[in-house]
């Protein structure tokens, strides 16, 4: 009865589905590709790597037009997004970053009701918020739309060194701003992109000085993947020209601290500490290594650095409280414990063991003068812990809302926490924990009127994937939803990095939830959810259980009666495009639409762009036999075949995408294009101002969300929100 039901759906569904991107020309397929260890890999749509080319530039430019004006021509569209500017507006206001400082001022990014990007602004003690930096300046005069990449305020809170880049891009300049003024102080240092990365900026004593990365100077015919190489730290003092700053740290510059070129070395700076510690990472890997020095010689070229532990000790974070370092590591076990070690004489092998491994997953620590603070989750649960000094056994910090508590600012110098608390069916709220453990809700992140709606529910499930492994699932929906088979459904996930899938809500996903929807999150393996064994379960070689885990969840959800394929669509962004894409191609018989966003999908060639070679540990190099096979394996554009009735696509990207370019997407597009033989479309969604989705606006982000969810409500055949009749 039930495959009854779903064939008449879906014969329903393609009958009111017209095949559309006929007339649009198909970029031309031309014999290219690469042997790798003796296979041959095609790459009929190479061409597409050129975005400098007249005809490839034009070829985009067709197909964005093309999508706007099928998306835009959805019965039910403009409607769709006139709602989602009424649930953006209802909050007063959107905070993020928020910091504390010494004195207890706080700085933090807001973002009224009424305007497009975030400001940055602080609150001096029982004072009024004062307006520090405003991209709309930097907009007004270039034309572009700006956004603050990153801020770090020196101890004394009276300057502030923040990013600011254009149009998505990332590629920030690093200017320095009386805070009390606003005055602009010297000139801006161009190349800070990942100056906020890791550590961030790192103030010095003085006050007047900091230290910052930076990446090299263009060289003419360097590989595009050589941008983010060679990086140095460097020390600069307000007001001088950057001309004079000095180099610190970096590849060939300290024998104490090594970099390689492929490393960031940036360093540490603690209130209260008579040490400085130099961090050197390579970029996405989680794993440290650290060297501890005197904090007066930290912005000298010579400091002594010694060595505290590196990427075999298996840190992955730390925090610092006078002489005492505290390690995050999962030596002892996948789901992390906290050591600690003196910074005067770091020993790792006579390392005390501060918190134990436990069932629980500890994910961030953080010092404050009262008590150290960590997170804990358990499942998609996060809670935080609260170890008082010189106490045994750490206590919860109770909050009015159970679902994702994450650490936001502490300092061994002042007592308690900023921390940010959100769920599945209620939107971030900013607490202060005082002294005593206590919290007590800021204020400082409004609600709005859809912030905690009524009639939602939750169901946290696990859900057996191929080999056994229970994979977690969190599904949303409003209480009135019948388990019917004809929900539309929309299955999240992205399973890379060990980035988990916490609880959080945005007034946006109404949107969804009012059509009926079903809202489900899968954390698949690659994420972080069970610790580091689960991040590496989908890591590499084993990438494929990440998208197998996400089949079994879809198969879920269709056993469970939530939908049936002709009412299922997929999402995932960035690294979430391997899970999306791998998905679509390994089943596309189980999905209605599919929508990798930024997303990456020919994983063999990610290497040669400017990103690639600093995502090399967590996915792999062409370079070595096994690594390749795993890119391969991972890559959906090399996994499309001719003749394949596939899903209806949409691939949404920012043009000036630093992190993933956009030939990701453009050279997919083609791909399925020629291939699919369902009918259904494959639309190319581009914003020739935005990038990765880093700093898009409100009204960026507005529509990206309505052509997102009109697209998968047209493909699921739903009422409403299929093509205008004529």
């Amino acid at each position: 009865m039930k495959a009854v039901h779903w064939l008449v759906a879906a014969a329903a569904v393609m009958a009111m589905r017209p095949a559309l991107g006929q007339g649009l020309p198909p970029f031309p397929a031309a014999s290219a590709g690469d042997t790798y260890f003796g296979v041959r890999v095609d790459d009929p749509y190479r061409a597409l790597e050129s975005l400098r080319d007249a005809k490839v530039l034009e070829w985009m430019k067709a197909q964005d037009a093309h999508t706007r004006r099928t998306l835009e021509g959805l019965e039910g569209y403009a409607r769709l997004r006139s709602r989602l500017a009424e649930l953006d507006s209802a909050t007063e206001a959107n905070v993020g970053d928020v910091r504390r400082q010494p004195d207890g001022t706080l700085f933090f990014l807001r973002r009224g009701v009424s305007e497009d990007s975030f400001k940055l602004f602080m609150k001096p003690p029982g004072g009024a918020d004062v307006l520090v930096a405003d991209p709309d300046e930097w907009r007004k005069a270039t034309g572009k739309p700006h956004a603050i990449n990153y801020y770090y305020p020196s101890l004394d809170g009276r300057y502030v060194a923040l990013g600011v880049s254009a149009s998505g891009s990332e590629d920030a300049s690093l200017y320095v701003i009386e805070a009390a003024t606003r005055k602009r102080l010297g000139e801006p240092i161009d190349r800070a992109e990942y100056a906020g990365a890791h550590a961030g900026i790192a103030w010095l004593p003085d006050g007047e000085s900091f230290l910052y990365l930076r990446l090299e100077p263009p060289r003419a015919g360097a590989a595009a993947n050589a941008r983010y190489l060679g990086m140095k730290l460097w020390k600069h003092r307000v007001g001088q020209p950057p001309e004079t700053d000095v180099a610190i740290l970096g590849p060939g510059l300290s024998p104490r601290v090594p970099v390689a070129p492929a490393e960031q070395a940036t360093v540490v700076i603690t209130p209260g500490s008579r040490h400085a510690l130099a961090l050197v990472v390579a970029d996405v890997q989680r794993e440290v290594s650290l060297y501890a020095a005197p904090v007066e010689t930290a912005g000298e070229p010579g400091a002594p650095w010694v060595k505290v532990c590196d990427v075999a000790d298996k840190v992955t974070g730390f925090t610092v409280r006078g002489d005492d370092l505290y390690l995050l590591s999962y030596a002892a076990s996948p789901r992390y414990s906290i050591l600690r070690t003196a910074l005067s004489r770091p020993d790792l092998r006579a390392a005390a063991t501060v918190v134990a491994a436990s069932e629980k997953v500890i994910f961030d620590l953080a010092a404050a003068r009262d008590a150290l603070y960590y997170e804990s989750r358990d499942g998609a649960v996060k809670r935080l812990m609260r170890l008082a000094w010189g106490a045994k056994e750490a206590t919860e910090v109770r909050f009015a809302v159970e679902g994702a508590a994450s650490l936001l600012s502490t300092a061994p110098v002042v007592d308690g926490a900023i921390v940010g608390v959100t769920a599945w069916t209620r939107g971030r709220e900013i607490y202060a924990v005082d002294g005593s453990g206590r919290a007590a809700n800021t204020g400082l992140q409004p609600l709005g009127r859809f912030g905690a709606p009524e009639g939602l529910v939750t169901t946290e499930v696990r859900v057996k994937s191929h080999d056994g492994a229970l994979v977690p699932l969190s599904i949303i929906h409003r209480r009135d939803v019948k388990l019917d088979g004809r929900n539309p459904t929309l299955l999240y996930g992205y399973g890379a990095y060990g980035i988990t899938e916490e609880p959080r809500f945005s007034a946006r996903s109404l949107a969804w939830l009012e059509q009926g929807g079903v809202y489900a999150i899968a954390n698949v393996r690659g994420s972080g959810v069970y610790g580091k064994d689960w991040h590496h379960g989908g890591f590499k070689a084993t990438k494929p259980n990440t998208w197998k885990d996400f089949i079994a969840c879809a198969e879920y959800l269709i056993a469970q009666n939530y939908t049936v394929p002709a009412h299922l669509g997929i999402l995932g962004g960035s690294a979430g495009g391997i899970l999306v894409g791998r998905a679509l191609t390994e089943r596309p018989d189980l999905f209605a639409a599919a929508v990798p966003a930024v997303g990456v999908l020919d994983a063999v060639r990610s290497e040669v762009e400017p990103n690639g070679v600093l995502n090399v540990p967590e996915f792999g190099t062409v370079a070595r036999e096994d690594e390749f096979r795993a890119l391969l394996a991972m890559s959906s554009y090399h996994h499309v075949r001719d003749g394949v009735r596939y899903p209806g696509v949409l691939l949404p990207h920012g043009v000036n995408d630093p992190r993933v370019s956009v030939w990701h997407s453009t050279k997919m597009a083609a791909r399925l294009q020629a291939a699919t033989a369902s009918g259904r479309p494959v639309l190319l969604d581009l914003d020739f101002e935005s990038g990765h989705g880093i700093g898009d606006t409100r009204a960026q982000r507005q529509r990206q969300a309505a052509d997102i969810y009109a697209f998968l409500l047209w493909q699921m055949g739903q009422a409403g929100f299929q093509p205008a009749k004529r």
